[in-house]
């Protein structure tokens, strides 16, 4: 099996031996992404809210490098440290998304790179 990676120069790059998405199997797994801002590679503050809409300006660009968009999303992994954070982390979910939605697990995790609140990766049909 073939595999293509897929970057964006919009994101600050990966600081360990992964890439930002692949390509394979008729599938684009896009790796989980925080609230990271390119620019000084720090977490975005402001908390929950920040952060996820950071996320998904990071998912974007990559989406964007991949030539798709989010209506092409078919699976969401949600990875949360406090899972009080469920509901405002919908707000902005719901934005970004429209039916049918992507299938998706959230999960509460003990911690995240960068010591951010949220991570989120995304499969998406090639």
């Amino acid at each position: 099996m073939s595999k293509t990676t897929i970057t964006s120069a919009e994101l600050a790059l990966p600081v360990g031996p992964f890439s930002q998405a692949v390509e394979a199997g008729g599938f684009i797994y896009f790796s989980g992404q925080v609230g990271q801002d390119p620019t000084t590679g720090k977490l975005v503050a402001g908390g929950i809210e920040a952060e996820t809409e950071r996320v998904f300006r990071n998912l974007s660009a990559l989406l964007k490098a991949a030539g798709k968009s989010f209506d092409d999303v078919v699976r969401a992994g949600v990875f949360l440290t406090n899972m009080s954070d469920f509901v405002a982390l919908n707000g902005v979910y719901a934005r970004h998304f429209r039916q049918p939605f992507p299938a998706r697990t959230t999960v509460a995790v003990a911690a995240l790179p960068l010591g951010a609140c949220v991570e989120i990766d995304l499969v998406v049909k090639a």
